[in-house]
């Protein structure tokens, strides 16, 4: 038997706000694009639509990737991790990923551990 759409959300386990962390990432190369947080709501919109729709905390309102900057998500998988915390959200993305216009919202600030090779295993 097939599972619908309301028996996949309620397998998410949501944060104490009513959030879960989307990873998306380009389904072709396995590019990380960016992060965006869902609620019940828009983990609907995308898996029904076809179109990646996010929960803006800041504005505390919906947004479907690209209806304002024609950088759309096309919805070509999505995968629960193993604690059911956190979405992969696999895209065809159209255009820019990050509002700033950059391809990818990870290209900017580079984090690298500063444990040299030599020390790593210790």
């Amino acid at each position: 038997m097939t599972e619908t759409v309301e028996e996949r959300v309620a397998r998410v386990a949501f944060d104490e706000k009513g959030l879960v962390a989307a990873i998306v990432q380009q389904w072709d190369t396995g590019e990380v694009l960016m992060l965006g947080w869902m609620d019940a709501e828009a983990l609907r919109r995308t898996l029904t639509e076809g179109r990646a729709t996010y929960w803006s905390r800041s504005r505390r309102e919906y947004w479907r990737k690209g209806d304002t900057s024609g950088n759309t998500q096309l919805v070509r998988g999505a995968r629960l991790d193993c604690d059911g915390d956190a979405i992969l959200l696999r895209v065809e993305q159209v255009g820019p990923a990050c509002h700033t216009g950059t391809r990818t919202c990870f290209d900017t600030d580079d984090l690298a551990p500063v444990v040299s090779a030599t020390t790593e295993g210790a």
